[in-house]
């Protein structure tokens, strides 16, 4: 078989559906175990208090971010819960790329623009939604599909405004993509 001819491997992924109704089942049993939703920047949020709480406790002592921030995480901010949640779900996607064959280090990307440009659109873009997401007092996790799954107004709205923002903008950054 000549190499043009080779049988593209397809990879395998959980059916979007499912996925779905089992990311619903999580975030339903989170409120149930923790009292608390799903949410990522809320560990980031711990890192950083960890990190300045180590590097310049003077500064952790005088500003009033920190100090609220450790007064009400009295055993450290690297117990608190989301620090675990996120810990499981690094874990978990390790497992599952070793599971299914999918642990490589490469970066996708439309075969117009380069590695380079790509992890220097997704830097850029990991950093404007980290500022977004304190802006809006959490990740989309946090503030759209907890928020979402207790009926709450707001949770409804971020999650328009995320996809809104999201459609609005995709034409003009689509060729990194397409």
């Amino acid at each position: 078989m000549s190499e043009s001819r080779k049988p593209i491997k397809k990879t395998r992924y959980i059916n979007p559906y499912l996925g779905g109704v089992l990311l619903g089942l999580v975030l339903i049993a989170a409120n149930f175990v923790s009292g608390r939703g799903l949410g990522a920047s809320g560990a980031a949020k711990s890192a950083v208090v960890a990190t300045v709480n180590t590097v310049a406790p003077g500064h952790a002592e005088n500003a009033q971010f920190f100090r609220e921030y450790n007064a009400s995480h009295p055993q450290g901010p690297m117990k608190a819960w989301l620090v675990f949640q996120m810990l499981g779900v690094i874990v978990g996607a390790f497992l599952s790329g070793a599971i299914f064959n999918r642990l490589k280090f490469k970066v996708e990307h439309s075969p117009k623009i380069t590695s380079k440009r790509r992890i220097i659109f997704a830097v850029i873009g990991g950093i404007l939604f980290g500022f977004g997401s304190q802006l809006g007092r959490g990740c989309t996790s946090g503030s759209a599909l907890s928020g979402m799954g207790v009926l709450s107004l707001g949770g409804f709205i971020s999650m328009a405004f995320i996809f809104g923002t999201a459609f609005a903008l995709a034409w003009f950054f689509r060729k990194n993509w397409i």
